[in-house]
Formats: structure tokens, C-alpha cells, sequence
């Protein structure tokens, strides 16, 4: 057991690391609407200059990157990405109906302007209706006229609808007038949208029954660049104007446009429970409606309000959902997974298992194929995990959605003496994720489960998610112990010590066995176990008893540091936690300090190769990187593995030499993770390569010729020998094609993807980057729509690879660590795209990937010490 006093210790540090994190707040909210009021003034004059003449797409995009960051004061930087490409994926007019309330326009104006210019500063454009009840009101008792309402229906005669007229034109200038002063372009559209027939002239007058919904007058006004605004005001085909509920118009406008979101603003930010008074996050109508209405709170406008979005939702994809939200809280609503009002949504039922024979077999292994990490990288498959279930002692509960796009595993095993269940599996799809399945199934399996104990990977992608969920927390070189329902001080320390113990045995049976996986395949919520107390602790895949085996911090030797690859690699390395530099060679910098390495004061040398094979035998590094020439390492690798050491030990060769070679592993993560963890022979891509193939790989299957690769290199890929090809002078006003043919890069892509492609060089003025622009010839009739949904699906969980709706520019991607992927130009003939790729040659096309492929290897986090952003 490890003493108490050190799980006291940690525990009240990790307590006090908790606090300090940024979370999303009211403050930050509103920390960020102030920026954004902040800059209108400014920008207003410019902004619409920007948009009427040429230079407005720098501009825009300038602009959206400033409120995009914004955005990431109400939440992380991951959630807002990820619901701005959802969002961002369906034609303008789908992406939300957003109904205000008359109340909110006289309340709450100049917040809800500012809240739709966010949205529309970040390239969404959401259509706004609007009512104006209490604006009417107001008039009609200054005109002596007494409201009647029938069935909750006003009555409307001549007087009323001449006075509603009124007031529904001022209401929309009001509105459109504040969103013009923030520089947001906005079209009134009082009329002409809904067609409507009386819905019984004698019993209520001039109140219409929508009949159609004229999609071409808000189509033509996005198409402007202006937000369409809405009445709910409708004409019949002679002329007539009827009022229309608005609830009932932006009900018709949902079902004839079919958006994302349907979005309710109120002053209450949501709806309540009548008994508890708190506020409802979320209503999964499938699971929870019947019951929902049996609630004695639940009656008069609000059952009436809960039926007419069931009855909407029925009638609409699944991906669409309402939301309930006051203007201030907006984009916390749309942005992030926690949200800020009510959610309503349709969902499935959700189920919950606790024998194999209940569950669907090919769901469950198409999901886990999918979004399992431990079955992705082929560490364990479906067949066997099962089987582990199956001949669990005290049984487990399975549970998750109908679809099958959630799938949680609790076991009742006490594996750790603690009497606490554990969370075993916990994983969703991205559907799931943005349409809050997730929080469905946490919610019905904490019911059963009250106290509970599960182990997240560090660098697991929705590490944010589990510390809400969760009541307490312990971090550890790599793994997070979440834990709820623990009370008890003494039950908390004990999960703690457990956990701590476990994590020695497991790196002891990792040195002392002869698996092959490093724990850095281990999935998000295993129980493997490690020590801080054991010389093996953090988890990495121990090659052998020896000393570097043991070491926590993993020692590198570089060769070839003088290059800019070289140059690169060691900045990465200094801030690389786990990585430390133990040699760095080079011929020409020999006996000259190591500048920009702040780790430990290093000295460059030059070594031969029978000093690198004495330094590989001696244990003092674990893994060699080369970062030479093309056809110069085969010395130090054959120096290397001479020795029984050197077999065992990590080598990562930059150059060209081995990517032909079978014995050796290409490290090309997005497409050969599985078989990086525990390669001790990795051969990195070239640059043009890698940023091929990430342009053609997804459209593998599609294609009906042969791609063709148009490549433009800045001239550090040229190296730093002397050459025409990094002549400053001679590129000046010039872009000069190379290796014609048969180009290196050309083989190599040929032979990864199994196809023969056509690969041209060029090297330009621009000091580092390239861009890619491929065509490839399809084999069937395709949208750029489709392609894009191909692209998005296929990255969807790269960190280093992001794929953008327009064509993705050099300079945008310079010193960036990922590469992005875009363009998806497709010719009328729809059997042709051009795809668009760029990426930094000395970064993700070399250093950056070395760096990627020597974390998987070693077992450590795959993007520790890679800057993501």
C-alpha cells in the first residue's frame, strides 16, 4: 500500500490543479461578448468596405479567425472546431431558425444583435424570425382595443391586423437596424415568405394557416450575403396579410428548410422544472417523453410548448434538435458540449444490458472498430474483449443508444478491493457526441451506478468531458483516475493507493514479459497500472532490464543536426517532456555548444560509426534519430545493429533509404498506427509525400485514373548545400520545376498507396512550406459536398491533419505542425476533383512526424510536446 501521506499529498496538489484550470464561466462568457462590442466600432466602417470591394475574403477570414478564438473563451478550442465544421457542413439556410420573442427584442436588443453577428462573423448564417406579442399588446391598449384570444389563439380583426402591421414592420427595421450598426448586413423581410389560408375566418379573423414557405426570397437574400429577417406575418394568393403564432410559423420554416438547430430565445434561459425549479440540460424525446408528460409541473403552455416540438421533431432528421436559450448564452449553446439551456432533441431509446445475448453483435463490433482505440491499433480485437466479459466473475452492464453510436461497459469486478464499480469502456461516435447521446447514457448509467471509478489516457480528446462528469481526480505521468459518489476521504485514498500499486504491476509485467505493445495502446479506460515508486513507472514499453529501459525521461541521440530538419527536431525536442538529448552529431558544427537547447548544456560532436555502435551497447540513449542525406546512413544503421542492444532500441531514419524497405515500418501515423507502438524500425515519409497522400488516400477507393500531383516546395527543402535550387537570388521573381520525372517522392507514393501516381516538383521564393494541388479523376459522379463529408470523415480524430472548406494557403500553414487539406473543386462533368494540400516541410513533413512516430514507439502520449494549435 503506498503510504498515506504521499496519496494525501498528490491528491491535494492534483485538487489544487483542478481549480486553476480555465473553465468556461458566465465571466469568460461575457469577458467574450465585451470583445466582440469592443471591436464592432472599429470595424463597422472597415468591415463593409472589405465586403463591397476585392480585398474582402482576407478580411473575413482575418476576421473569423479573431471570433473563432473568441469563441474559445466559452469553451475548448476542440468543441468550438468541431461544431463549427458540423454546422459549417450543410448549405447556409440549414444550419438554424432562430426564434425571437417579442420580449427579447425590447429587452434584450443590442445583446441579440451581437449574439447573431458572432455567428455570422464566423461564416454562419442563421435565419432570424421573429413575433412581437408584447409590443402589440402595448399598442392595442393605447388603441382601446381589449386582446381576446380564443383556444390561445388572438383574435384578429381589421383594427388588430393593421396595428399588428405596424408593429411587425418597426420590430424587423429595429432589429435589422442594430445588426447593420455592428456591420452586419441584414435583409428585412416583413412579407413574401409564408403563404397562408384563413385558419377559420368566422372564429378568429384574420388568422392564417400556413400553407407554403417561399425558400427562394431567404435563398436569394444568403445568397447577398445578407442574414435574412423574418416575420411571421402571411399573405394568401390574393394579397391578403393573416397573422401567424410565430412558434407555429418557425415551426413551417423548420420543416420546409429541415436546419441543424431550431433555436427558441426567452428571457429564461430555458425550460425549469415546476418542482425543483432548476433547469433542464437536456430532453431525449424518444426515452423521456411519456414519462415527461406524467409530471404533475408539466401542463398549460409548457406540455402545449413540449408537444409542438415533439410533433416537429418527428417530422425532421434525426440531426435536428431545438434549443431553448436566452440571447446571452447563445453560443455556449451551440458551441460547446456542456450547452447553457435546454436541448431537445428525438435521440433513441437507450438500452441497458448485462448478458452478451441482449447486445447486437454487429453493432457493437461495428462501433468499436470505429471509435476504440485498443481495437483500432489492433492490440486487442472485438472477439476477445468480448470474451473478457463474458468470464467477468461479477458480471457487467452494457449501455448506449439504439443505433448503437454510444457504447458504455461498467464491470462489477472489485479488481481494486476498493468496492467501487469500474467504468471500463466508455466511447461514442462524433454524431453522438454533438447531439449529447453521450450525456443521455452517463445520466441512465450513473442511476445504476452511483459511485464509480474509471482511467483516462492524458491525452484522450475528451479528457474535458470527464472532468465534468467526474466528482474527483488523480493525475499521473499519463492517466487520469476519475472517480464520483467517493465521500469518504479514506475510500478516496484508497482508489488512489490501489490505482498507484497497479499501475507497478503493470510496468513491471511490461519489462519482464515478451509482448510487444506499449502502454500508449492501452485504451482510454483500462485499469493498467504503474508507480511512481517502480523505476518502470510512466508506462512505456520496456525493451529490456537495462538502464535506459528503466529510465522515466527517454535520452535521443541525433545525427545529422546541422540540417534545418535538424535544427527543428531539437526545438521540439526542448520542449518535448519526455525527450531529452544525449548526443547530437555533426561534422561541420563538431565542438560548438548546442544553441536553442536549454535542457542540459550539449556540445556537438562528430561521430563515427563504431562510436554510435559503442554508445548503443553502453545503453546511454534509447533511440537514434538520422537526419541525413539520402543514401549516407547505412554505416551508423548497420553499426547499430551489430550489437544485441541495438536490435532492441528505437531507430528513426529521416532519409529515403528504408522507405522501400519491408522490414522497416513507415511512419505514417494517420494511416499505420497500429504498427508504429513497439517498431524499432521506422522509416519517416518525405515531406511531398506525406501531404500526397494525405490528399489522395481518402479518395483511394473513387479513383478512375491516374492522380496528378502539381508541387510547390519553399527552398529550405532544398537543404543548406549550396544550390540553384535555395539560390535566393536565382529563385528572386522565379519558380523553377525539378525532377521532371521519377522524382523520389513519386515512387514512394506510388508504392504506399498501390497505385501509380504523377508527381511534379517545383521549388519557389518562400522559405518553408509546400502546397499540393492534386487532381484526381473519379470513377463515379461525385458532389464537393460529398468529397468534403469523405475528407472530414477520414480526419475526423487527427489531431495533425485539418480539413477546411476553401483551398488552404502556404503562408496560412507555415510553422504549423498539422497540415490542412481542402479545395474539393469538382468539375461539371462531376468526375474530376481538385484537392488542395499544404503543409510545412520541416514540420509535419519531417521533424514533427519523427517526433509523432518516436512517442508512439516509446509508448508515451502520440502528440506529447507537439504544439497542436
Amino acid at each position: 500500500m503506498i503510504p498515506r501521506s504521499v496519496v494525501a499529498n498528490q491528491l491535494a496538489r492534483t485538487a489544487l490543479l483542478r481549480a486553476s484550470s480555465s473553465y468556461p464561466s458566465k465571466a469568460s462568457l461575457t469577458a467574450a461578448r465585451c470583445l466582440i462590442n469592443a471591436k464592432q466600432s472599429s470595424w463597422r466602417e472597415k468591415q463593409q468596405q472589405h465586403r463591397l470591394y476585392s480585398g474582402s475574403a482576407s478580411a473575413a477570414q482575418s476576421e473569423k479567425e479573431t471570433i473563432t478564438k473568441l469563441l474559445y473563451n466559452i469553451g475548448s478550442r476542440k468543441e468550438v472546431e468541431q461544431y463549427l465544421r458540423h454546422f459549417s457542413s450543410v448549405e447556409s439556410q440549414k444550419f438554424a431558425v432562430i426564434k425571437v420573442g417579442g420580449a427579447v427584442l425590447t429587452d434584450e436588443l443590442d445583446t441579440l444583435a451581437s449574439a447573431i453577428t458572432f455567428l455570422n462573423r464566423v461564416g454562419l448564417y442563421p435565419i432570424v424570425l421573429h413575433g412581437a406579442g408584447p409590443q402589440l399588446n402595448n399598442l392595442l391598449e393605447k388603441a382601446g382595443v381589449v386582446p381576446d384570444y380564443h383556444d390561445g389563439i388572438r383574435i384578429t380583426d381589421e383594427k388588430t391586423l393593421e396595428i399588428a402591421r405596424k408593429v411587425f414592420m418597426a420590430e424587423n427595421l429595429k432589429l435589422v437596424e442594430a445588426l447593420e450598426k455592428m456591420g452586419t448586413r441584414a435583409r428585412p423581410l416583413p412579407g413574401g415568405v409564408f403563404t397562408a389560408e384563413y385558419l377559420n375566418k368566422d372564429r378568429y379573423g384574420f388568422v392564417g394557416k400556413i400553407t407554403g414557405v417561399n425558400k427562394e426570397v431567404i435563398e436569394a437574400s444568403i445568397r447577398a450575403g445578407a442574414l435574412p429577417i423574418l416575420t411571421s406575418l402571411a399573405e394568401t394568393p390574393a394579397g391578403q396579410i393573416l397573422n401567424v403564432n410565430a412558434d407555429v410559423a418557425a415551426g413551417e420554416l423548420a420543416r420546409v428548410l429541415e436546419p441543424l438547430k431550431i433555436v427558441y430565445l426567452n428571457e429564461k434561459n430555458g425550460l425549469y422544472n415546476g418542482e425543483t425549479g432548476k433547469k433542464i440540460d437536456v430532453i431525449n424525446l424518444d426515452e423521456e417523453y411519456e414519462e415527461l408528460l406524467k409530471e404533475p409541473w408539466v401542463k398549460y403552455g409548457t406540455k402545449l410548448k413540449i408537444k409542438e416540438i415533439k410533433e416537429l421533431l418527428d417530422h425532421l432528421p434525426r440531426s435536428s434538435s431545438v434549443a431553448i436559450i436566452s440571447a446571452g448564452h447563445l453560443h455556449k449553446e451551440l458551441f460547446t458540449d456542456s450547452g447553457a439551456g435546454t436541448l431537445i432533441r428525438r435521440g433513441f431509446k437507450l438500452f441497458h444490458h448485462n448478458s452478451l445475448e441482449q447486445l447486437d453483435k454487429d453493432r457493437l463490433r461495428k462501433i468499436m472498430e470505429k471509435e476504440d482505440p485498443e481495437v483500432k491499433s489492433g492490440q486487442v480485437s472485438v472477439s476477445s474483449y468480448l470474451h473478457q466479459l463474458e468470464n467477468a466473475k461479477d458480471g457487467f452492464k452494457a449501455y448506449g443508444d439504439e443505433p448503437y453510436e454510444v457504447l458504455a461497459v461498467v464491470k462489477n469486478d472489485d479488481e481494486t478491493g476498493s468496492g467501487v464499480p469500474k467504468l471500463d469502456k466508455f466511447i461514442a461516435t462524433k454524431a453522438a457526441v454533438l447531439n449529447n447521446v453521450t450525456d443521455n447514457v452517463w445520466a441512465l448509467l450513473s442511476k445504476d451506478y452511483p459511485s464509480l471509478t474509471w482511467v483516462v489516457d492524458e491525452n484522450d480528446a475528451n479528457k474535458g468531458w470527464h472532468f465534468d462528469k467526474a466528482e474527483g481526480s488523480f493525475t499521473k505521468n499519463g492517466k487520469t483516475l476519475f472517480w464520483k459518489g467517493l465521500n469518504d476521504v479514506a475510500r478516496i485514498e484508497k482508489v488512489v493507493s490501489n490505482f498507484l500499486e497497479t499501475q507497478t504491476k503493470e510496468a513491471v509485467d511490461a519489462a519482464t514479459s515478451n509482448g510487444s505493445f506499449a502502454s500508449g495502446q492501452r485504451r482510454s479506460f483500462s485499469t493498467m497500472k504503474k508507480s511512481a515508486a517502480s523505476p518502470f513507472f510512466g508506462g512505456r514499453r520496456m525493451f529490456s532490464s537495462s538502464a535506459a529501459s528503466q529510465r522515466d525521461v527517454k535520452k535521443i541521440g541525433l545525427i545529422g543536426a546541422r540540417g534545418y530538419t535538424g535544427q527543428e527536431l531539437i526545438r521540439l525536442v526542448n520542449n518535448h517532456p519526455s525527450l531529452e538529448i544525449e548526443y547530437v552529431s555533426s561534422r561541420e558544427l563538431e565542438g560548438k555548444p548546442l544553441e536553442g537547447y536549454t535542457k542540459s548544456p550539449i556540445t556537438y560532436v562528430n561521430l563515427s560509426a563504431e562510436q554510435v555502435k559503442e554508445k548503443t551497447q553502453s545503453g546511454e540513449v534509447d533511440a537514434w534519430i538520422l537526419a541525413l542525406p539520402n543514401g549516407v546512413c547505412k554505416p551508423f544503421v548497420d553499426a547499430i545493429e551489430s550489437v544485441e542492444e541495438g536490435k532492441k532500441m528505437v531507430l528513426c531514419d529521416l532519409s529515403a533509404d528504408f522507405r522501400f524497405t519491408d522490414s522497416w515500418t513507415y511512419g505514417l501515423p494517420e494511416f499505420n498506427r497500429a504498427k508504429i507502438p513497439g517498431a524499432t524500425r521506422i522509416s519517416n515519409p518525405g515531406c511531398y509525400a506525406t501531404g500526397s497522400q494525405l490528399a489522395i488516400r481518402p479518395l483511394l477507393e473513387h479513383l478512375g485514373g491516374t492522380p496528378s500531383i502539381f508541387g510547390v516546395s519553399g527552398y529550405s527543402g532544398a537543404g543548406t548545400k549550396p544550390s540553384p535550387n535555395n539560390d535566393v537570388n536565382h529563385l528572386k521573381d522565379n519558380l523553377i520545376p525539378y525532377a521532371l520525372t521519377n522524382h523520389i517522392h513519386e515512387r514512394e507514393v506510388s508504392h504506399q498507396l498501390g497505385r501509380e501516381v504523377n508527381f511534379i516538383p517545383h521549388v519557389a521564393p518562400f522559405f518553408q512550406g509546400i502546397t499540393l494541388t492534386v487532381n484526381l479523376p473519379l470513377n463515379k459522379t461525385m458532389t464537393s459536398g460529398d468529397i468534403r463529408e469523405i475528407y472530414e470523415a477520414a480526419y475526423d480524430n487527427e489531431k495533425l491533419v485539418h480539413v477546411i472548406k476553401g483551398v488552404p494557403l502556404v503562408k496560412e500553414n507555415s510553422g504549423k505542425h498539422f497540415a490542412r487539406v481542402g479545395g474539393f473543386g469538382v468539375h461539371s462533368s462531376g468526375k474530376r476533383v481538385v484537392v488542395v494540400a499544404t503543409i510545412d516541410n520541416l514540420l509535419k513533413g519531417a521533424a514533427t512526424q519523427a517526433v509523432q512516430n518516436l512517442n508512439l514507439s516509446l509508448g508515451l502520449g502520440e502528440y506529447t510536446g507537439i504544439p497542436l494549435d
